[in-house]
């Protein structure tokens, strides 16, 4: 049979559409012709291709050889499809039962000698064949991570002639099954209780993660800021199942997800020469920046000053949508970017603004300057705003004083719990029209409230997050309505803005 179809898959953002590999053979000249949109990567699979099977022990067919890769208007991209096109030459040759080929999907990159080599994206493909309903046969490098979605079963092998083995009848692929793992590894996660003095910073931490609120701490060189971030995560309620397999597929996208951390909040703190691709995707062929692979987890910022502004800018909108959509010339992709901003930066260039002591010698246009950077719509957005002092010799030098993490995180928990049983979702997260239904504030209250607005000269938006995180300050202490010092204290943490 001259002809041959090999079920894949590709990747377009977080899709993983199906790809069909024919290969056909035919009389003429032996040569190797790929179309469909391949890359260099996958034009390069040839000479993989063509080694792997001579040095397995397989006849490469010494005739015209094309190879389709369908659709046609889906650029396909990484090695991943080196194995479907070697099965397929294999079946369209004779050398493996073409029928044995139906019930399969194939992913993995060859290695030269014919041993199978892990790709990325494995646990996106899976998610998206078990609408299907066919096994996938991946590299057992990839697939751990793939079992996670436990919806196909997934089959692995570690060279291309266990493969053709399997298919053959002459053995079976072992199965690889989901492993039991933990969804809630909250001993790993940096202790709240490390941190000496901050009560106002630890309060807001709290707050930040009980309503999945944006946070900026401005404070001195050395005052905890960087300390109090990575306790963040600790301090998160345990994920669901679903949006465990969302974050993993993400970062299998880009090839840093490890199937020991599936149930983890993610930890992302890029450097402040990150450029905008890096932190919100792109590239010629779209691929998720840090704000996606800190999907259901954190973006830590520090100093956040000193990043491009340009880059900045372009957080506004996926802070509000909890997406990012991708658009270039000839490729456009969607990723999920619901991530929880916490950023750092110094009150003034030196970053001693305020000092008891004197230190800072920055002028007011220095200071003004560089408070600048961050611009006022990205300000409207950070939902919390706190002054991180810096801390006395003596509670340094005392004992720990303050709670553990958790603690903390048990009292998240149930004011996490009590939001997804009011209104299914975190307080960050609540449309416009969904405020007013939740969050009416008490008589009181919204005297309150009117008096932050005019005095503090707050945005619509600003207002907005106001009232979200008083609900948060609710839920926190148990409350079934918004009072006086719920609003008081969330006024307190919009104030370094406007200083």
């Amino acid at each position: 049979m001259p002809l041959a179809i090999v079920h894949s898959r590709g990747l377009d953002g977080l899709a993983a559409p199906e790809v069909a590999v024919e290969v056909h053979l035919a009389g003429g000249l032996p040569s190797v012709t790929l179309v469909g949109l391949p890359d260099t990567e996958v034009k390069e699979a040839r000479d993989r291709v063509r080694a792997a099977l001579q040095n397995a022990g397989f006849e490469f067919p010494r005739k015209r050889i094309t190879v389709n890769l369908a659709p046609a208007d889906l650029p396909k991209e990484s090695g991943r499809f080196d194995l479907p096109i070697a099965l397929g030459i294999l079946a369209a040759s004779g050398q493996v039962p073409a029928k044995a080929l139906a019930g399969h999907e194939f992913a993995g990159e060859l290695s030269l000698s014919g041993e199978l080599r892990p790709i990325r994206g494995a646990l996106a493909m899976v998610l998206a064949a078990g609408r299907i309903g066919r096994s996938f046969v991946l590299p057992t490098g990839s697939a751990r991570e793939a079992a996670l979605a436990g919806q196909v079963q997934v089959l692995t092998a570690d060279t291309l002639l266990e493969v053709c083995a399997h298919l053959r009848g002459h053995a079976t692929l072992p199965e690889c099954l989901a492993d039991e793992l933990a969804s809630d590894d909250s001993g790993d996660y940096p202790d709240l209780v490390d941190v000496r003095g901050q009560v106002q910073a630890k309060r807001a931490l709290e707050i930040a993660a009980a309503g999945a609120h944006s946070l900026l701490l401005a404070g001195p060189p050395g005052s905890g800021k960087s300390m109090l971030a990575g306790r963040l995560p600790g301090l998160l309620p345990p994920m669901t199942h679903t949006a465990a397999l969302e974050s993993a597929a993400v970062l299998s996208l880009a090839g840093q997800f490890r199937p020991e951390s599936f149930g983890r909040h993610p930890y992302r703190a890029p450097h402040h020469t990150a450029s905008t691709a890096a932190l919100v995707g792109g590239g010629s062929t779209p691929h998720p920046g840090e704000i996606s692979l800190a999907h259901h987890g954190v973006l830590f910022l520090d100093e956040i000053p000193e990043f491009d502004r340009r880059v900045l800018e372009a957080l506004r909108e996926p802070l509000d949508s909890g997406r990012i959509h991708i658009s270039r010339a000839a490729r456009q992709a969607e990723f999920p970017a619901q991530f929880q901003l916490i950023a750092a930066m110094n009150p003034c260039p030196c970053g001693y603004f305020g000092d008891s002591r004197g230190r800072c010698r920055c002028t007011p246009d220095q200071v003004l300057r560089y408070r600048s950077k961050l611009s006022g719509p990205l300000l409207d957005r950070i939902d919390l705003q706190v002054e991180v002092p810096a801390v006395p010799a003596e509670v340094l030098q005392g004992v720990p004083d303050g709670e553990t993490s958790a603690t903390v995180r048990e009292r998240v928990r149930q004011a996490r719990q009590r939001q997804l049983a009011r209104q299914g979702k975190a307080n960050a997260r609540l449309s416009n029209h969904e405020i007013d239904r939740y969050c009416q504030p008490e008589a009181a209250a919204a005297t309150l409230l009117k008096q932050a607005i005019t005095h503090f000269e707050l945005s619509a938006r600003a207002f907005h997050r106001l009232l979200k995180v008083a609900r948060t300050i609710a839920d926190v202490a148990g409350s079934e309505t918004i009072r006086p010092q719920h609003v008081a204290e969330s006024v307190q943490y919009r104030r370094f803005a406007k200083d």
